[in-house]
């Protein structure tokens, strides 16, 4: 599959931004997908996660804040973030793979075969 990225940039603490992530040249059954976030230095972190039956899994740090979701119609993975804080600045990148036994945000980076682009979320005090 391949992923393209669209969305990000920058807000002050407590604003909202989505981001968005087409599968071309669809979203296959049996995918697990996944939005990852990298600081420079800091090894690759899964904050969301959603497989093709719309099972998802939250980061702690992040639940309550962001939600992850599809449209199959548009072959679009979503992240929509809240409250949005200063530790939210990352380079946030969609991945997605084959579900295999596991889908949730302990899955490690390197289980991931197909990437989106990435994009730079700043968030402001």
């Amino acid at each position: 599959a391949q992923l393209t990225q669209s969305g990000g940039g920058s807000v002050q603490t407590g604003g909202s931004l989505t981001l968005s992530c087409v599968l071309s040249p669809y979203i296959p059954d049996g995918f697990c997908m996944a939005w990852f976030r990298q600081v420079p230095g800091k090894e690759r972190e899964a904050v969301a996660v959603i497989d093709t039956n719309n099972r998802n899994d939250y980061l702690s740090s992040v639940k309550g804040r962001f939600i992850v979701s599809t449209n199959n119609a548009e072959n679009t993975l979503y992240l929509r973030m809240d409250s949005l804080k200063p530790e939210d600045t990352a380079k946030y990148y969609c991945a997605a793979e084959t579900r295999g036994l596991s889908c949730t945000v302990r899955r490690r980076h390197q289980l991931f075969g197909n990437w989106g682009q990435g994009a730079q979320v700043t968030v402001s005090s």
